[in-house]
């Protein structure tokens, strides 16, 4: 599987530690649970869309762009870390932002990630919930070119075959890790959003004939759909790399039971599995994501989901900086 016929910049601080968690581990009386450190991986305060940004901030490079386009949710982890990457190779940033998370404070759209966007440099235009972004970026991509720019669209969460490559790496990088210490790596667990993560490690996984599962832990989207859309982008991204076997539906699986009341909206099995973690393993998870992972896998270990002695290593995406956002509800 050769990524280097790709173009790409170096943004990474890779390979990201694998970790054990001990106290997790006694504490919940399941299986061994480990944790891939991509909250570490450097650009912005780290997170797992610095991994997608490698190939796409290389593509756009390649292709002459001065201005990057991208969208997202408010508190956006992958805006702030591609305003960052834009800084980084001198690029111009444009920024999206939907209020798609209802009966948020005056904070919300200041502090966090917001403030990050706006530390780089970025250029900021908010837009209300249920607007199409898509569509939206792509006028902005026109009035861009109206002004004399060069756009590259980067859609939400980086998450197309080219952002995708990022995690086919990441999926390489950890079976060295597990080869090197003789780790048996049974399930890797993740928060799920845009898909990009989980397509790109089911693309890598299932082309290397691992034999590793990956679960997606649902933010946002139904069982069906999510499953759906990370099929469609897998399939995608394994055609991009010349694997000629195909994927099987069944290698992508989510679980939609940790969603909550929608994305971004708060609930007691995030608060609780933020706070286990801050408190027994010294991480910091964030409201959105890999909190609502870490739910998941801590409710499918209370439920026995995982026998004693196998080895699950949750996919840590990063997103600490979105905290600052949901203070009165993580300490209430």
């Amino acid at each position: 599987m050769n990524l280097s016929r790709f173009s790409r910049v170096k943004l990474c601080h890779a390979p990201t530690a694998l970790e054990p968690m001990t106290n997790l581990t006694r504490l919940l009386d399941g299986p061994n649970l480990y944790v891939k450190r991509d909250d570490c991986t450097g650009l912005a305060g780290g997170g797992n869309k610095t991994r997608k940004l490698e190939f796409l901030i290389g593509e756009a490079l390649e292709q002459g762009a001065d201005t990057v386009i991208t969208q997202g949710a408010v508190q956006s982890n992958h805006a702030r870390q591609t305003a960052a990457a834009a800084c980084k190779f001198g690029l111009a940033c444009e920024i999206l932002l939907e209020r798609r998370v209802p009966d948020t404070g005056p904070e919300y759209e200041t502090t966090g990630n917001v403030l990050l966007d706006e530390l780089y440099g970025a250029r900021i235009g908010f837009r209300p919930g249920g607007t199409d972004m898509n569509a939206a970026a792509l006028e902005l991509a026109d009035e861009v070119r109206a002004r004399g720019g060069k756009p590259y669209y980067i859609p939400g969460g980086g998450s197309n075959r080219v952002g995708a490559l990022g995690y086919v790496n990441c999926a390489l990088e950890l079976l060295q890790q597990a080869n090197d210490t003789g780790l048996r790596i049974d399930t890797i667990v993740h928060g799920t959003g845009s898909a990009g993560t989980q397509a790109g490690l089911v693309a890598g996984l299932e082309g290397c004939n691992s034999g590793i599962a990956v679960l997606g832990i649902s933010v946002r989207q139904p069982k069906e759909k999510q499953e759906e859309a990370v099929y469609r982008l897998a399939s995608e991204t394994a055609e991009y790399l010349g694997i000629k076997t195909g994927l099987a539906r069944d290698s992508v699986v989510a679980d939609d039971g940790y969603v909550g009341p929608g994305y971004g909206q708060p609930t007691a099995s995030m608060v609780e599995a933020v706070q286990m973690a801050a408190r027994h393993e010294g991480l910091l998870l964030d409201p959105v994501y890999s909190g609502k992972g870490m739910a998941g896998l801590i409710g499918l270990i209370r439920q026995g989901a995982f026998a004693k002695g196998q080895n699950v290593v949750f996919l840590h995406t990063g997103g600490s900086a979105a905290l600052f956002a949901y203070r009165d509800v993580l300490l209430a």
